[in-house]
Order: structure tokens, then C-alpha cells, then sequence
């Protein structure tokens, strides 16, 4: 299984819909607590209606989101607190139940997990990718 993970920043809306299409990437699963942007075409509505255009799912998990305190460890910098905070989070009912559904999706389809930042290893994503490497054996592919 192939688990996929793209950030928008510094992107446009169809510069990430165009890589996710050549990957084969079948559902966006977007993980960001808010799924609202000032980055014209990344909100919840807009992305989702762009999507279902070019045949591509969306889905939001709200609970795999960061909460406030890890968004802020991660733009100071901050990755090992950042995690440490979102390992905190995970343990939560709706995160617990929002993994479960991740991990469904993304043992039936071509999942690909979406959040801002453009680097990986920067963001939660990138903790939720090897979680599910670690625990099904997906290989991440960050686009």
C-alpha cells in the first residue's frame, strides 16, 4: 500500500490537484483541525467542489488535526514538540475514531493526506504517514 501526503503552501489549487491526479491518488484526506485557508482554493467547500470536478474523493478529518498549541510549536520550529503534542492529541476519542477511519480508506483506496506546509517533516502529517507505515506497512510518498 502506497500512503500519499502533499502540503499546499507555496502552490496553487490546481498545481496539487494535477500532482494528486498523476500519482492516481483517489481520496484527498485533509487533516488540518480548520479546513480553512486565505490561500485562494484551499478551504473545506471550494477544495472538496475542485476535486469531485477531477474525480478525486475528499474527506475531512477534523480530529487528526493539530490542535492550536502544536499548529504553533510546528511554525516556530518546534517539530519535537509539535509531535509530542499531536502524540497527546491522538490519544482522544475523535482522533482515535478519525485514525480508524484513515486507516479504512487508506486500505481501500489511493489515499493521499493533505495539511499545509510543504515540507513533511515539518508537519502532523508526516506523524499520521508513519503511524500507518509502522502499523500496515504503508510506503509514504510525499508529493
Amino acid at each position: 500500500m502506497q500512503l500519499f501526503t502533499i502540503g499546499y503552501e507555496g502552490a496553487t489549487q490546481a498545481q496539487v490537484i494535477d500532482r494528486l491526479k498523476a500519482a492516481g491518488v483517489e481520496v484527498l484526506v485533509d487533516v488540518r483541525a480548520i479546513a480553512a485557508s486565505r490561500r485562494a482554493g484551499f478551504s473545506k467547500t471550494l477544495l472538496g467542489e475542485s476535486l469531485k470536478a477531477q474525480g478525486v474523493d475528499y474527506v475531512h478529518l477534523r480530529g487528526l488535526g493539530t490542535p492550536k498549541a502544536g499548529r504553533d510549536a510546528a511554525r516556530k520550529g518546534h517539530v519535537a514538540e509539535m509531535r509530542a503534542i499531536f502524540a497527546d492529541h491522538m490519544a482522544e476519542p475523535q482522533a482515535q475514531m478519525d485514525y480508524a477511519r484513515l486507516k479504512a480508506l487508506a486500505a481501500e483506496r489511493r489515499v493521499a493526506l493533505l495539511c499545509f506546509e510543504a515540507d513533511p517533516a515539518g508537519c502532523h502529517r508526516a506523524v499520521l504517514a508513519e503511524r500507518l507505515a509502522h502499523e500496515d506497512g504503508a510506503r509514504i510518498v510525499n508529493l
